[in-house]
């Protein structure tokens, strides 16, 4: 049987992590052990500030949009509701983009919300 020595392939791995690691502080990007376990937590945190990301953006939006609406009397939640009821399909995302650059798209999107909201009370208090 043939002996197989695995050296080429732990230094490949071991450079592999260093270089990876390259910037990190003190002993973390040059003693290999401590590299490959900076490196793995690194990683782990890259993936759990991608998920952030998406969720702080998300934030962002509801506020821009809260206080635009709040600014013409009206509400977040009541703006939203009244899109959907309305079947209007605008993201939060285009929302906020038209509150901070195009004001007159948001305008209208927003008397046609309050529009439906005027319309709905009158016909809830006419039933009874």
């Amino acid at each position: 049987m043939v002996r197989i020595k695995r050296g080429n392939t732990a230094v490949k791995q071991r450079k592999k992590f260093l270089k990876l690691a390259k910037g990190y502080l003190g002993s973390n990007s040059k003693l290999s052990t401590l590299a490959m376990e900076q490196v793995i937590q690194s990683l782990q945190y890259a993936y759990i500030g991608r998920k952030l990301k998406k969720r702080n953006f998300r934030r962002i939006w509801i506020y821009r949009i809260n206080i635009a609406s709040r600014a013409r009397k009206n509400t977040y939640s009541r703006l939203i509701g009244a899109l959907h009821t309305l079947s209007i399909l605008l993201n939060r995302k285009l929302l906020a983009y038209l509150t901070c650059n195009d004001l007159e798209v948001f305008n209208l999107i927003e008397r046609k919300s309050t529009n439906f909201f005027v319309n709905d009370t009158i016909k809830a208090t006419t039933k009874v």
